[in-house]
């Protein structure tokens, strides 16, 4: 192959334009003449053709109109050609006219002016053009070809060919844009045509389309996702652009392309919330967000810094991420109306200090341990942090009276298998039984998997196929609900605004996904083959673990409020004394470390916890056998 040089010296550049200055005045006398200059101009135009490029040289050197790549001309440089010869072309209409005043005639034509200043703009404009095309061409003769299709009609996608053009990216070829539409199918892009989606098979099978890039803006989940799935089964990669409020300087650049992840193939349509609603109870208030640096906690912080509170406290005892928090808050968001504040929601001393020192109003209660198989190894750790912690946190809430009390529960409370999700339930219960005996709101949020949260298992898939495989899965029929960790947090917020205490709301959480059908999606958004480049391998359910998450959505269990993904639901009442009493009784187990008798306990606060794989099976085993045993005694 053929190969170009690496770009053409400055000097050369500069020489050029002053040639094609000197082709240009030579040209517009003679038209202006039609081609026989008289007589009495032939002097006058040996006499014009120095002041003409020396005026057009002055201006090259002061704009530097020669420095750019040529390879790369673009519509800036075109802009940048035209008022540097719009200038020098003022320039000599200004000596013409005081050439007149002072001998009563021009200096130049100004018919000849015209002419020149429109042939030198387009000679000079036209050249590098002109240049940038004969280098594409040699520099992408003989190159493998790569050819790839632009979803959108926008303005994005032009950017989106403009830049790969700008880039000069070796064979590459663009062969044609896709209307997700189906509206402008036949028309044409900088010459490049566009076509419906029915098309997409015939062109990637025709062409051979190895890549496909999403640059349509507003582009609704539903229709997107069939688009990708459709690129998927054919084995074409897909990627999109970011949005262009991250674009440098306003411009796209082709190394901002980004492969599609799977928390774009299960994105819903966005949430909308009731803004105004929300901000009465956020803004000018002092907003406490315990485990605050976690993954729901710190989108809480975020969330919340949009409704202009007096001031939001960041508690948390990982000291790490709350500074990056901190960082985030200042650097990014330009917020800078919080505190930070490193505790534990289970240090009594620390949290009356804080509420005594800072006075919340509204609390939003993250933190919490929510790992299944680590929580059914460390039941006490479990009651320590979830319940315990919970409570102390709450007594301490109406203590100070602070206005609302939002907790962040999970999916996994509901007829509870795990350690984990028992402890949930019974805080759930405390605060509930809590309201009904204070002026505070306590108000319970549940809501099931947050994409990237910590121990989420995509980010574990997406290490183990960066590492070769294999994924590992604990059932090939497992079936999780999902939501991003932004519409999780914007339900918090909506359900914390419409609550008025003792309320469990619970959020449509779309539907199930098969974990398998996930893990081999990923592995097509990688790139890679299931079964030859990444392999799935099946470890066995982990202690505590379901197959099938509780749908959160029965009508039969649930009361809808004006929010389509909010429900409230049904659930029995509890005396809070009787709860109280039991809790106590817990957390005074708790130094024993007696993980059968906590347990227990637990599973006697909240009947409907049976447990599964796990050791803690036995323990209904045996209240089964006491209870049959009763039965028969008294039959």
């Amino acid at each position: 192959m053929i190969q170009p040089p690496k770009h053409t010296p400055r000097w050369i550049v500069f020489l050029i334009d002053l040639m094609i200055c000197l082709i240009s005045i030579t040209f517009s006398f003679f038209v202006r003449f039609e081609f026989t200059i008289p007589i009495e101009y032939k002097a006058l135009f040996k006499s014009i053709i120095p002041l003409v490029l020396f005026i057009r040289a002055i201006n090259f050197l002061s704009f530097r109109t020669y420095a750019g790549l040529i390879r790369y001309t673009s519509t800036k440089d075109a802009e940048r050609i035209f008022i540097v010869v719009s200038i020098s072309t003022l320039a000599l209409f200004l000596i013409n006219i005081i050439n007149y005043f002072g001998i009563q005639r021009f200096f130049i034509p100004n018919s000849i002016l015209l002419i020149d200043y429109f042939i030198t703009t387009i000679l000079l404009v036209g050249s590098r053009l002109f240049y940038k095309a004969v280098y594409y061409t040699i520099k992408n003769t003989d190159a493998e070809k790569e050819n790839i299709l632009i979803v959108g009609v926008e303005h994005f996608a032009a950017a989106v060919k403009r830049a790969i053009d700008k880039e000069a990216l070796a064979g590459i070829k663009i062969i044609g844009f896709i209307d997700p539409f189906n509206q402008q199918g036949g028309n044409k892009i900088e010459d490049i045509e566009i076509h419906n989606t029915g098309k997409i098979e015939y062109l990637i099978q025709k062409f051979d389309v190895t890549r496909v890039i999403i640059a349509q803006k507003n582009l609704d989940p539903t229709r997107k996702n069939k688009i990708i799935e459709r690129c998927l089964n054919l084995n074409v990669k897909v990627q999109t652009i970011p949005d262009p409020a991250s674009w440098i300087n306003g411009e796209f650049n082709v190394k901002q392309i980004k492969n599609i992840n799977i928390e774009d193939l299960l994105e819903r349509p966005p949430i909308v919330l009731d803004k105004k609603r929300i901000q009465e109870y956020i803004r000018g208030k002092v907003v406490l967000v315990t485990g605050a640096a976690g993954s729901i906690g710190s989108e809480m912080v975020r969330q919340i810094t949009r409704f202009h509170p007096q001031k939001i406290i960041l508690f948390d005892v990982a000291e790490t991420p709350l500074y990056e928090l901190e960082l985030e808050l200042r650097e990014t968001l330009h917020f800078y109306e919080f505190e930070t504040v490193i505790g534990s929601v289970t240090n009594s001393y620390r949290l009356n200090k804080l509420f005594e020192v800072l006075k919340p109003q509204v609390v939003f209660h993250a933190a919490a341990y929510k790992h299944v198989p680590m929580m059914e190894n460390n039941p006490s750790e479990a009651v320590y942090n979830n319940i315990y912690g919970t409570k102390l946190i709450a007594d301490t809430a109406v203590k100070f009276g602070v206005e609302k009390f939002v907790m962040i529960s999970t999916d996994k409370a509901v007829n509870p298998t795990n350690v984990m999700g028992a402890s949930k339930r019974i805080a759930e219960i405390y605060t509930q039984t809590l309201h009904r005996n204070t002026n505070t709101k306590f108000i319970t949020t549940r809501f099931g998997n947050v994409l990237g949260s910590n121990g989420s298992v995509i980010p574990r898939f997406r290490k183990q196929i960066e590492h070769g495989g294999p994924i590992t899965i604990t059932h090939p029929d497992i079936i999780r609900y999902f939501m991003t960790i932004p519409e999780a947090c914007q339900l918090v917020l909506e359900a914390g605004a419409m609550g008025t205490g003792g309320e469990i709301f619970i959020f449509d959480m779309g539907k199930p996904v098969k974990i398998l059908d996930l893990a081999k999606k990923m592995i097509k958004l990688s790139g890679l083959t299931y079964g030859k480049d990444i392999q799935i391998n099946f470890t066995g359910l982990r202690p505590g673990e379901k197959l099938y998450e509780e749908l959160l959505n029965n009508k039969e269990n649930t009361i809808p409020t004006y929010h389509p993904k909010i429900m409230i639901a049904r659930v029995p009442e509890y005396n809070y004394n009787e709860v109280n009493a039991k809790i106590n009784l817990l957390i005074e187990t708790l130094p024993s470390h007696n993980n059968f008798k906590l347990v227990s306990i637990m599973k006697d606060i909240v009947p409907e916890y049976i447990s599964r794989n796990s050791i803690f099976e036995d323990i209904d085993r045996q209240k089964k056998f006491a209870s049959d045993e009763q039965q028969s005694k008294t039959a």
